[in-house]
């Protein structure tokens, strides 16, 4: 496509066509691409069918076919994360189904399925196959009770569906696995007040005879010299070898059971956090050869690895995000993603290199010229240390910025707080790049990516170590003249939003906020989680009730009067995770101070929104919120909402 000359026109006023609309429009989200005998299986999550998460299969002359139909619904609640809800085996699928939460048998080509546990109240994840005993080995979590459910290792037989506990004692578990001759079983757990980025466990016992478990022995993790240790994915090789990936150096690393060194130690992770069931970083191809994910600086990179030399080959992709792997012969298939596309998946023959794009999310073809490419940042923050994002400049052919000024700058956080962003294309930055805003997205001290030091930061310092990095960068890219120190923004939503209503009580930096169902009350925010984050906070701000007095001075809500800086909340009105009181008491503190704020609460909207239209409204409400505050008149045509104050 021809561009003409760029026209000169305010930041922030340039007309994109990467609107809200477009946005909003049909997509799909992509997820656990596996073969299975000479087909490809994939999960699709179609907004359109209300977010029903869906089985496709893949044969080799191209065709496709749902597997469930409605209103079957792939998706586990264990941890309410989920993950690690299907499972293929013998030519059949066996799913959790999200209506019951029960796990249903079906053959690839019939067109129903067979349910097979009937036990209410009980969850199922992350299963895998013990074929000597008819069996599938699954985490089990038990909702029966009174108080916190109650995790277990437990099984499924594939003719009656009956449920045995096979092992139980520890507050959680994961990623069960079975040795080839089916005489071992390895698995991770963690227990209260520890995540599993903090400290795991990896236990290997014997299966006896009648399929009980033998006496476990910790294989790994815990703790060494008195640190923690992460542990996570124990896999069998083919010749019966336990692998698994530990950070005990510091590093998410591979390592083999029985050596205490790493089989390829070096500062990048093969693991990340494991915030959902399903984990996959590394799958074998043979005895003596790993497929791996290894990423620096949250860049990943696709290689082969040599077991007994320790040999890591990189294997040239244009991607810069990859997750999951399944392999068949020499071809893998994984998740992938690049600052040019949006997440797609693909087939890479490990042999010529050569891959394949055989699934995109979306169809949408956006011209190159209006796509912000990122750069990535490190910048000085806190006593000597530094901090990472990725820099994305407005970038619009049609525009420029009027001579001498620098565009305004949104900065964006990332949800957890313990997960991290990458450089991907994400329309949902470009639709501020392409209107002349520059943005960063923050990989916050504290964040995944970067090894366990990094991500130890955060540990007690919540609201603080976070809220200084957002400030940090942003002075940096104005220091650098690539940001409007007069005319700097903050986003986020959920954790992200919590550090976005402290940067803006705790810190002067910042002229305008927007808050998407934003944490203001860390106390609330213990006492009504789920048990998987129930102790979260322990390691992220203190023990709680003993720090209640650290928890009340880290939580804006507590500070209003120190909130001085314009501010838009988003809020889902049956919100049971930051209920709409603490937005409303922000909203509240403001009006009374004469601050600019302005309130859009969304019926049927719970922590995270998911309808198409509440989607598309939000964020054309922040681009008018940003308009007023910052004094520029938008393309769009906009609804506008009413800005108290102002």
């Amino acid at each position: 496509m021809a561009y003409t000359l760029p026209m000169k026109a305010p930041y922030g006023s340039w007309k994109s066509p990467i609107t809200s609309d477009l946005i909003v429009a049909e997509s799909i989200g992509l997820s656990a691409p596996q073969w299975h005998g000479e087909d490809l299986f994939w999960m699709e999550s179609r907004p359109q069918e209300a977010g029903r998460n869906v089985l496709v299969r893949r044969t080799r002359d191209g065709s496709e076919q749902d597997i469930n139909q409605s209103p079957f619904n792939i998706r586990t609640r264990v941890h309410e994360y989920g993950g690690g809800s299907l499972l293929l085996h013998d030519g059949s699928a066996y799913f959790s189904n999200y209506e019951d939460q029960q796990i249903y048998r079906q053959g690839l080509d019939d067109k129903e399925p067979t349910q097979l546990t009937h036990e209410d109240g009980l969850r199922f994840a992350d299963g895998c196959v013990d074929i000597a005993r008819n069996r599938i080995i699954y985490v089990v979590e038990d909702h029966r009770g009174q108080g916190e459910p109650q995790n277990t290792i437990g099984s499924v037989d594939l003719d009656d569906g009956a449920v045995t506990t096979l092992a139980h004692g520890h507050d959680f578990y994961a990623a069960p696995a079975v040795n080839p001759d089916e005489s071992l079983l390895a698995f991770m757990t963690w227990n209260h007040p520890d995540m599993p980025w903090d400290e795991t466990e990896i236990w290997l016992c014997e299966i006896d005879s009648d399929g009980t478990l033998g006496e476990p022995a910790k294989v790994a993790g815990g703790q060494s010299d008195g640190q923690k240790v992460s542990v996570q994915q124990p896999k069998f090789s083919p010749s019966g070898d336990l692998y698994f990936i530990s950070d005990k150096s510091g590093w998410w690393n591979l390592y083999r059971q029985g050596q205490a060194a790493s089989i390829c130690q070096v500062e990048a992770e093969f693991g990340g956090a494991h915030w959902q069931f399903g984990l996959s970083t590394f799958v074998f191809l043979d005895a003596e050869t790993i497929a791996c994910i290894y990423s620096t600086g949250n860049v990943s990179q696709l290689a082969k690895l040599n077991i007994d030399s320790g040999e890591l080959t990189d294997i040239a992709l244009e991607y810069t995000s990859l997750t999951g792997l399944s392999m068949q012969g020499e071809t893998l298939v994984t998740h992938a993603a690049s600052p040019l596309t949006s997440p797609e998946l693909a087939k890479v023959n490990l042999s010529s290199g050569k891959s394949e794009v055989f699934k995109r999310s979306s169809q949408l073809n956006i011209e190159p010229g209006y796509i912000s490419l990122p750069e990535t940042v490190e910048f000085p923050t806190g006593v000597d240390e530094t901090s990472h994002g990725f820099h994305y400049p407005p970038t619009n052919p049609e525009y420029q910025g009027p001579s001498g000024e620098a565009p305004p700058l949104v900065v964006m956080l990332h949800g957890g707080p313990t997960s991290a962003t990458k450089g991907i294309l994400t329309l949902g930055i470009q639709f501020w790049t392409s209107r002349g805003f520059a943005v960063l997205d923050l990989n916050y001290r504290g964040s995944t990516g970067y090894g366990r030091a990094y991500r130890d930061r955060l540990v007690h310092n919540w609201g603080v170590t976070d809220v200084e990095d957002s400030v940090s960068g942003a002075e940096y890219l104005v220091s650098l003249g690539k940001a409007d120190a007069r005319k700097l923004a903050i986003r986020g939503g959920s954790a992200g939003g919590y550090t976005t209503l402290s940067a803006l009580t705790f810190a002067n930096t910042f002229s305008a906020g927007a808050s998407y169902f934003g944490v203001s009350d860390l106390e609330a925010l213990a006492k009504e989680t789920h048990k998987f984050e129930a102790r979260y906070l322990d390691s992220m701000i203190g023990a709680y009730p003993e720090e209640i007095e650290l928890y009340k001075a880290r939580s804006p809500i507590h500070h209003v009067e120190q909130l001085s800086s314009p501010c838009i909340f988003f809020q889902g009105l049956e919100d049971q995770v930051v209920p709409p009181n603490q937005a409303e008491t922000m909203v509240d503190a403001l009006t009374k101070k004469g601050i600019p704020v302005a309130y859009a609460p969304f019926e049927g909207e719970q922590h995270g929104f998911r309808i198409a239209e509440n989607i598309k409204r939000s964020l054309d409400l922040e681009l008018y919120f940003y308009s007023r505050i910052f004094n520029f008149t938008p393309a769009d045509a906009i609804d506008p909402i009413p800005i108290i104050n102002l």
